[in-house]
């Protein structure tokens, strides 16, 4: 029997806020809430204050958070890990392998290959050494959320393939232009570095999301 999960994701942080009391900076966050795990934590911006100032904003207990994904060891995506931490004791914290890191008295899972997080959530592994993405497994086909997708959006999609249809995806696309690789998606919520946001509005005026700091979406 297939098992679907319902899937809840909000935009933490980002360069553009879709909410006038919360604070922008160039980074990424997101929160990312499955019917079958706790919260997951994918990247941490580039400052911590402003971070933990947007959670007390969207009421999200940092001490709640169950896992921390960091897709890259960029500082924009890594600067708020030591605030959260400081609140947060237990969270388990996914590294990409090559990110060399010690916590004290923190579970840290290296990644290098494919892991499951959770039944819903799968990191695609460091492609190409570089980044780990996460694919959201929900009844309307898999979600790709990415940090800056370093590794190439197509290497990207063509992971997340293996595991089912590809119905969207959020996140950093930075100088991505391979516009084609995007038709067949119904959700195109590009956020942070993503270079050609015009563009991929004006291609996709049904499936395009403005993110920013704030955003929710629902699956």
């Amino acid at each position: 029997m297939t098992v679907f999960f319902s899937m809840k994701i909000r935009i933490v942080y980002d360069n553009c806020s879709a909410r006038e009391e919360l604070r922008t900076g160039w980074g990424f966050s997101a929160l990312i809430e499955t019917s079958d795990t706790p919260p997951i934590l994918f990247d941490t911006g580039d400052n911590g204050v402003d971070l933990l100032y947007n959670m007390k904003r969207l009421d999200i207990d940092p001490a709640g958070i169950g896992t921390i994904v960091i897709s890259h060891a960029h500082g924009d995506h890594t600067g708020g890990l030591r605030d959260i931490l400081e609140i947060n004791t237990d969270a388990s914290i996914y590294l990409p392998a090559s990110v060399s890191a010690r916590i004290k008295g923190r579970d840290i899972v290296p990644v290098s290959e494919p892991v499951y997080i959770s039944k819903s959530v799968i990191s695609t592994g460091e492609l190409k050494g570089i980044e780990q993405s996460l694919l959201v497994r929900t009844g309307k086909g898999i979600v790709v959320v990415t940090g800056c997708s370093h590794p190439g959006v197509g290497t990207i999609i063509d992971t997340a393939s293996r595991y089912g249809e590809v119905y969207g995806i959020i996140g950093g696309l930075h100088g991505f232009n391979e516009f084609s690789r995007l038709y067949s998606m119904s959700l195109i919520c590009p956020c942070h570095c993503t270079r050609h946001k015009v563009e991929i509005s004006e291609l996709f005026p049904s499936q395009y999301v403005p993110c920013g700091a704030g955003l929710e979406i629902e699956l």
